[in-house]
């Protein structure tokens, strides 16, 4: 069984997957980049605000899904830069204090709209 999740409370895809599918208890999340769902513009600012934005689009879809950031099990950082690796890493951990998730984090050559961040995660639902 595979429930497609959808909210407006994050960014719309732009382009053809969903925001996030659920399927036999987990949440397996598109990757967020820094857009304002009320504007569809990239957040300005440096990696900690971008990453902030990255971070609110996710709780905000794990919400629709049934889940939270507490029951997040993997993420995966991809960094513009890995030089701004501490200050994204800083913003992180206040989303995460507690046992954190298992994570990855990869300099990427490109991201989408050329932002600094994005994040995709997977969580338990339920």
């Amino acid at each position: 069984m595979k429930k497609i999740i959808s909210t407006d409370r994050a960014p719309k895809a732009i382009g053809p997957y969903s925001q996030a599918v659920v399927s036999h208890g987990w949440a397996f999340l598109s990757g967020q980049i820094p857009l304002d769902p009320m504007t569809g513009q990239i957040v300005e600012g440096d990696i900690s605000w971008q990453t902030t934005r990255v971070l609110e689009n996710l709780k905000a879809v794990l919400e629709a899904a049934g889940s939270s950031l507490e029951r997040v099990v993997k993420t995966t950082v991809y960094l513009k830069d890995m030089g701004e690796f501490v200050k994204m890493n800083d913003v992180y951990a206040t989303y995460f204090p507690e046992h954190p998730p298992a994570r990855a984090t990869v300099e990427a050559a490109r991201l989408p709209k050329d932002v600094r961040v994005e994040i995709d995660c997977i969580a338990e639902v339920g």
